[in-house]
């Protein structure tokens, strides 16, 4: 007879409430993984990040912020709220002239952002190239 050890239980916040998740409940769930996002109310996990990844994230975050005009801001791996059950977290982001920034946020507002930037992984292919774009358009972002 062989002793194995029964698997760790699941922690409550993986079983979403049967209306789904809404944005402000990313700040509030104690233990979630880095970078975890909030699409169509359910939670999506993003995998470790390869080296390509971080190397271009790297290099156009260096280039927007030498070319980004004055009063614009770039934020890296900030979520954007996009309406209630909406809140992904772009690679990158430029918020426009006048926005709102707090140095204890935690998202920036869709009205405040006026580019968002996604370096598409081999895991996040469709997400990253279909369904994104239609939040961030339908948010009002003007460029992506």
């Amino acid at each position: 007879m062989t002793s194995e050890a029964a698997p760790p239980p699941l922690p409550a916040w993986l079983f979403p409430p049967p209306s789904g998740r809404v944005a402000e409940d990313l700040d509030h769930i104690a233990d979630l993984p880095a970078h975890t996002e909030l699409i169509d109310g359910s939670l999506v996990f993003v995998g470790p990040r390869r080296d390509f990844h971080t190397s271009v994230l790297f290099l156009l975050e260096a280039g927007l912020r030498t070319a980004a005009p004055k009063g614009r801001r770039v934020r890296r791996e900030m979520s954007v709220k996009l309406g209630p059950r909406q809140r992904p977290e772009p690679d990158l982001i430029v918020l426009g002239d006048g926005a709102a920034v707090r140095r204890d946020a935690t998202y920036y507002e869709a009205k405040d952002v006026i580019l968002v930037v996604e370096v598409v992984s081999p895991e996040s292919v469709v997400r990253d190239r279909e369904r994104k774009p239609q939040l961030y358009a339908r948010a009002g972002i003007p460029h992506f």
